[in-house]
């Protein structure tokens, strides 16, 4: 197999254990954003062939559950190199191992930057794609850049610091020497599955209900955390629909020294009620009433809208069908 250095592309393949599952017995979402980071970070990684931080992860439909026992396929892609950043599709394909084969569960697209030893941006080296699929590809990404910005404002007019009656939930603890990556600081993907797990929390609170993830986006990552830092994540419901539970979240870090705590990242994330059989479950309807708690219904409503944009979506020419392990680029 060509080197992501020739290639641009990367491909992890393993078995989803039983130490994956979340509370209803199927991969949690946590999780599967832990293996979309890992890709991501080995793709990037060996193209650039530097040191790489997540920037950015864009947004993640988890469209199937990934049993325990499946075999799993994690593939990432460069689609578009800015002069230090690298933009990342990342394709998540699970199935029996039995037969071998695997079909597409979701896909996202990220942002790494590459650093030097000193911890400052370098640049990269320029990707151009070679044949039509990832001509699509980059064609996409670089459309999808005005998109990136539109999202990330909206995740960051959330206001945290207003009077707020929503439903909340809060988890702080320290960062341990197990959550280290290569770098020294706080693994991306652990830092998502914190996420997801604070998300949790919040929705299975509001509906009394097993909750899954349904969707996340807009994760910006503001600042590094380093080993030893007090987290604390922050969640509150924005918006409810029939059995979904719109959920914004922050997270906040600093030394316990002295107590002072800074925005490490922010995102939004969607979760669905489940019966007892599985089934998406009514939920309660939450209804806003103070001015910030207004206009984060506003805000949520204005992500929605966005995410049935038809720029939001993936076209058929870019593909997990498209490029998965079969694209190649020129360097």
């Amino acid at each position: 197999m060509p080197s992501t250095a020739i290639t641009g592309q990367v491909t992890l393949r393993f078995l989803a254990a039983p130490t994956d599952a979340g509370q209803g017995g199927s991969v949690s979402g946590g999780r599967i954003l832990e293996w979309i980071d890992k890709a991501g970070f080995a793709c990037a990684a060996g193209w650039s062939g530097r040191y790489c931080v997540t920037a950015y992860v864009g947004n993640i439909d988890f469209h199937r559950p990934i049993a325990v026992g499946d075999l799993v396929e994690v593939s990432a892609q460069v689609v578009l190199t800015g002069r230090t950043s690298m933009t990342i599709v990342v394709d998540v394909a699970s199935g029996n191992p039995r037969g071998g084969r695997v079909q597409h569960a979701f896909e996202c697209r990220m942002v790494f930057v590459a650093v030097g030893d000193d911890g400052r941006t370098v640049e990269v080296p320029q990707w151009e794609p070679q044949g039509s699929i990832l001509r699509a590809a980059k064609a996409e990404a670089e459309r999808r850049v005005e998109l990136r910005a539109r999202v990330k404002a909206l995740v960051a007019a959330q206001d945290w610091e207003g009077q707020s009656e929503a439903h909340a939930a809060t988890l702080r603890f320290l960062a341990a020497p197990t959550d280290v990556n290569w770098g020294g600081k706080v693994h991306g993907g652990i830092l998502m599955r914190w996420i997801d797990e604070t998300g949790y929390v919040c929705a299975s609170g509001w509906s009394g209900q097993h909750v899954v993830s349904r969707f996340s986006g807009g994760v910006s990552f503001i600042r590094p955390i380093r080993i030893g830092d007090v987290i604390e994540i922050q969640s509150r419901i924005v918006h409810t629909g029939r059995t979904s539970m719109h959920v914004a979240l922050r997270v906040l870090s600093g030394s316990p020294r002295t107590g002072e705590l800074q925005l490490a990242t922010q995102c939004t994330s969607v979760y669905v009620a489940l019966d007892d059989a599985g089934h998406p479950h009514a939920v309660p309807t939450w209804t806003p009433t103070t001015p910030i708690d207004i206009a984060s219904q506003e805000g949520a409503l204005e992500f929605m809208a966005l995410r049935a944009d038809p720029a939001f979506r993936v076209t058929s020419a870019t593909s997990h069908k498209g490029f998965r392990r079969r694209g190649t680029a020129a360097r």
